[in-house]
């Protein structure tokens, strides 16, 4: 049996070696996933600097883009109401209701240069009606450039007001966000965090299938004659919080790594590591590959997923004092998150875990339709396209 384990094991990691370095490429010069929003409220007046991926831009945004264009200073002044009027259709805001009206700065955008490539940075503002004589109470804003046409695209924000700085982070689930400005404090900040942790989970449809993965044999035992239940809720219990913990430190390690600039990694290539990540988790459920219990798979997997989480806060030009919080709130949210779905999922999958169905149709079908979805992601993230709606 071992001899045809490993060379399985030996087929299956080629086969995966070879597809990176196919895509090698792509996944390390793909155009950035990012754009960043700074955002400065003073009374009723807001300035705004936003760095923008530039050749994304310029293809979408200029309707006679030519090839032999050179970003220089005429042509940049030239092309800079055409690609302000399309940034402007993707970004809104609201002064406590009262709309944001775009007024472009007259100089050209500048060619600013990030680790993950080149942006170009327009700044612009807005002067919104209302009283001048009231604080405003709160800043709605709508964000939605590029959501079209590349689905892992983020819009990272900053927004400074009365000395405080906020963060957020815009996605194709998440296009619309409120911030009350009255509100003032240190723990504001953290809970903000600790909810974007928590949605981060519940809308993060890969990292849920990768604990599901790991859960499901939670509440079995294997022998040499297949699976058999768990004797009792404690060894699944045990099992489960041996998984949930190992997949916690795993990704805790990375994601702080990563939130802190001294490891980073393009986004394509992270979220389709994610992608195999699940898939192997699935598989191992159908065929035994991967040596251990689950809580080893996770532990090696998290790794990975860690740099996923960390995608999410990457870059939002926070300051270091700030670090610790921003770590501890969405670290605390996603395990929140996780709680959660093991306390859904734990009771049920005990109290059905005697049934053949469940080790015939849950775990086995179950891994495989899992197993069909992370490569489906995988193909999409590599080849840059949208199939599912998740």
């Amino acid at each position: 049996m071992l001899p045809g384990r490993v060379t399985r094991l030996h087929y299956l990691a080629w086969m995966i070696a070879a597809l990176f370095l196919l895509q090698g490429k792509l996944l390390w010069a793909h155009e950035p996933d990012k754009s960043f929003l700074n955002l400065s409220l003073s009374n009723r007046h807001l300035e705004v600097q936003w760095d923008l991926p530039l050749q994304r831009l310029l293809t979408n945004a200029v309707a006679s883009l030519n090839p032999d264009d050179t970003l220089s200073y005429e042509w940049l002044q030239k092309k800079n109401p055409e690609l302000c009027r399309y940034a402007f259709k993707g970004l809104d805001a609201w002064l406590d209701d009262k709309p944001a009206h775009w007024i472009p700065s007259p100089d050209p955008g500048v060619v600013v240069e990030y680790a993950e490539g080149s942006f170009l940075r327009l700044q612009f503002s807005a002067d919104i009606e209302g009283p001048t004589n009231i604080p405003a109470s709160g800043l709605k804003l709508r964000y939605q450039l590029f959501f079209a046409v590349n689905s892992l695209h983020r819009g990272m924000m900053q927004l400074e007001h009365g000395g405080i700085e906020r963060s957020a982070i815009f996605s194709p689930e998440n296009q619309v966000q409120t911030f009350v400005l009255s509100d003032q404090n240190a723990l504001t900040g953290f809970g903000g965090y600790l909810r974007e942790g928590i949605l981060h989970i519940a809308s993060g449809a890969d990292h849920i299938l990768f604990l599901l993965s790991l859960l499901l044999p939670a509440v079995l035992m294997r022998d040499v004659g297949g699976w058999k239940p768990a004797t009792s809720f404690r060894v699944a219990l045990i099992n489960t919080l041996k998984i949930v913990t190992a997949f916690t430190v795993a990704h805790s390690i990375t994601f702080g790594l990563a939130a802190a600039q001294i490891i980073s990694l393009p986004t394509r290539l992270t979220e389709s590591a994610i992608a195999v990540s699940v898939a192997l988790a699935a598989v191992n459920n159908l065929r035994v590959f991967l040596p251990g219990r689950g809580w080893q798979v996770a532990m090696v997997f998290g790794l990975v997923h860690g740099f996923g989480f960390a995608n999410a806060l990457a870059e939002l030009g926070l300051k270091r004092e700030r670090l610790l919080i921003t770590l501890a709130g969405f670290n605390l949210g996603v395990e929140t998150g996780q709680l959660a779905i093991v306390a859904l999922f734990l009771p049920l999958a005990f109290a059905l875990r005697k049934k053949n169905f469940y080790t015939t149709l849950i775990l086995r079908m179950g891994s495989v339709v899992i197993t069909l979805v992370a490569l489906t992601w995988l193909a999409e993230r590599v080849l840059d396209f949208k199939f599912l709606p998740f």
